[in-house]
């Protein structure tokens, strides 16, 4: 494939600028990464609203580009060697990006290598278990009379957030002073675990000082606050 219009997804969300990067997404704390990494860096974006209201992930033209069904996802019509690259997983997106422009992601390799250990530490750790927390606090889960479960996620929650507390002790940002993709990463989840699924007295989260320290600086920023809306709902 050379270009957006030959991707099957194109026939569900044309592209009005086929020459810039292609957003296939939703405002969930995995999709707003891509957007606010979108935001942060400048680069020139299209946005499609990726709907689970109308199963739009599960659409042939979706699965197309992420057989997984999950957003985010991306097509860049400049990807390596000129060519057209699709891609889907925030983590990847992220790093992707970050190469792709020399962008928050340090040049050094030992900061370099850092920095994306703590993009999989979200990735293996902080997303899936706050989602948890999310689906039995706050979604079907929060039906069931067994709230082992529920305990069992909001534990592993806290221990983490522990983590991020201790690593935050005397810096700025996750890498120190410089924001990079690591943040983006985590504080949309963190952001999502106290605001959208009100978890926050279940892990003790007035205990994470710096870890609410640094969620408040990331939420100041103005690429962050444009990024959380992107794409727009309907």
């Amino acid at each position: 494939m050379t270009g957006i219009t030959d991707f099957p997804i194109n026939a569900k969300w044309p592209a009005r600028h086929p020459e810039r990067l292609q957003l296939y997404s939703l405002p969930t704390p995995n999709g707003v990464k891509v957007s606010i990494m979108l935001e942060e860096i400048g680069l020139a974006y299209e946005p499609h609203l990726v709907s689970f209201d109308s199963n739009d992930q599960m659409s042939p033209e979706f699965l197309s580009l992420n057989p997984n069904n999950k957003i985010p996802a991306i097509i860049d019509p400049d990807g390596p060697g000129g060519k057209a690259l699709p891609l889907f997983e925030s983590g990847a997106i992220l790093i992707y990006l970050a190469e792709k422009t020399g962008k928050l992601l340090p040049q050094d390799a030992a900061a370099r290598y850092e920095t994306m250990q703590w993009v999989m530490f979200q990735m293996g750790g902080i997303g899936p278990m706050f989602g948890q927390v999310g689906f039995f606090h706050k979604f079907a889960g929060k039906e069931y009379e067994d709230k082992r479960p529920r305990d069992r996620y909001i534990s592993e929650s806290a221990r983490l957030l522990g983590v991020l507390e201790q690593r935050l002790q005397g810096r700025k940002w996750i890498m120190g002073e410089q924001f990079s993709i690591a943040d983006i990463a985590i504080f949309p989840w963190v952001r999502n675990l106290v605001e959208h699924y009100g978890a926050g007295e279940l892990v003790g989260f007035e205990q994470f000082t710096n870890v609410r320290r640094v969620l408040g600086a990331f939420v100041d920023r103005p690429a962050v606050a444009r990024g959380l809306n992107i794409p727009a709902r309907g």
